[in-house]
């Protein structure tokens, strides 16, 4: 049986992620408004994904990880850096759209 060993994203890549997502998240504490002022149905899913990208985004460099394959997945490379990418994009969207 094949096995195909997992490796370990760059430490710049995780570094980053881990700056970003604590960039907002201070961001977020300064100007709640930014997602608090979307309408119910669009506030739910941008709080879900705010918590999955920023949670991922502070698992990975404290070693924590899922037992479970699917949670495991989710919360790495490539799909945590992709959700921290449309989380930031729409709190920079939001950022630039409201006065």
């Amino acid at each position: 049986m094949l096995r195909v060993e997992a490796q370990n994203p760059p430490m710049w890549l995780t570094l980053g992620a881990m700056l970003v997502a604590a960039g907002l998240a201070l961001w977020l504490l300064l100007r709640p408004d930014l997602i608090g002022g979307l309408a119910m149905p669009l506030r739910l899913p941008a709080i879900a994904l705010g918590m999955w990208a920023l949670g991922a985004a502070f698992m990975q460099p404290l070693g924590l990880e899922f037992q479970r394959h699917w949670q495991r997945r989710a919360t790495s490379p490539p799909f945590s850096l992709a959700a921290l990418a449309v989380f930031t994009l729409l709190v920079v969207a939001r950022a630039l759209w409201l006065p």
